[in-house]
């Protein structure tokens, strides 16, 4: 997920969310997790080593090289924004047999470098992208359905932000008032708490993917999952996204936020169609972030185990 572009194409068009038979990838095709292969699309294990320009997440005991004399490394020629090539080919590869469109969807996500959002990848550059990182098993007919899942699943993502800031960024007395009515309260009431206007939207800033990095709330639920399988066994996240926000306060200074998301995927539909669950929340980077966290979960446990809704319920 999340793979963004950083670099502006005034000629850009939305193309139509495709339909297709094909089915999407169990988890984010640029990366590898840690706990089990890639069943799709395949990867070519004869594929020499992984060439410069490619995603720049590491094993966390890869040791980290670098020679003076070897040119340009790697790192330098990604975008610092998205940790991506800058500029991902648009154009036909070699072994593809079939026309892939161009055009990039616009996301309806805010950049915090520009009044512009961000924009997704086109199929075309989705592709080679996959191409680079050792996928060429690819089906070529596929690919406009997963930017499509990987578009709705990233818009999923920052509506929950969205979502977050809608609460705390007046502060944590304002926030209070949002939470301790639980999700449902909040939900009832989401007229009081719409932005008025005296507040910027959030921004933002710049992302990374750290499919190889457990949250410790992921290893918590994975632990727990063990221990109680027949409750609450799941497989583990299948990505993992750290975010940075730009949150603007009420008295017009801005921070950024680090949020973190883990990426789930759960039973396909009757249909066959596939679901996903994203865990979004601040990283707890300071003890506002903890304090938030505690107020927004806290308080809805609280409401719905304190008879509150009922008692709401019977004086109405």
């Amino acid at each position: 997920m999340g793979w963004f572009w950083a670099d502006n194409n005034s000629n850009s068009a939305p193309h139509a969310t495709p339909k297709s038979s094909a089915t999407p990838p169990p988890e984010c095709p640029m990366h590898t997790t840690s706990s089990k292969p890639t069943p799709f699309p395949p990867r070519n294990t004869a594929q020499p080593p992984t060439p410069s320009g490619s995603c720049p997440v590491r094993a966390p005991n890869e040791p980290t090289s670098f020679s003076p004399s070897s040119g340009p490394s790697s790192i330098s020629k990604l975008n610092p924004l998205n940790y991506m090539p800058s500029n991902l080919s648009q154009s036909r590869d070699t072994r593809q047999t079939i026309h892939l469109p161009t055009n990039r969807e616009p996301s309806s996500i805010p950049r915090g470098d520009t009044d512009a959002n961000w924009e997704y990848p086109s199929p075309q550059q989705m592709y080679n992208a996959m191409l680079r990182k050792g996928y060429d098993d690819t089906p070529e007919d596929a690919v406009e359905y997963m930017v499509a899942v990987h578009n709705f699943l990233n818009e999923g993502a920052w509506a929950e932000i969205v979502d977050w800031e809608r609460r705390f960024s007046r502060g944590l007395g304002y926030g209070w008032q949002a939470c301790r009515r639980g999700e449902e309260g909040f939900q009832e009431q989401a007229a009081l708490f719409a932005d008025p206007g005296e507040i910027a939207a959030p921004k933002l800033l710049r992302f990374q993917g750290r499919p190889n990095e457990m949250t410790p709330k992921a290893r918590m639920l994975e632990f727990v999952g063990r221990m109680y399988p027949a409750k609450f066994g799941c497989e583990p996240p299948f990505d993992r996204h750290d975010w940075y926000v730009q949150r603007r306060t009420v008295d017009g200074q801005t921070k950024e936020i680090r949020y973190v998301i883990d990426y789930y995927s759960g039973p396909p539909e009757s249909t066959g169609e596939p679901v996903f669950f994203l865990d979004v929340r601040p990283a707890v980077d300071s003890p506002t972030a903890a304090v938030e966290r505690m107020m927004r979960w806290g308080g809805d446990v609280w409401h719905r185990a304190s008879g509150a809704k009922a008692r709401e319920m019977a004086s109405s």
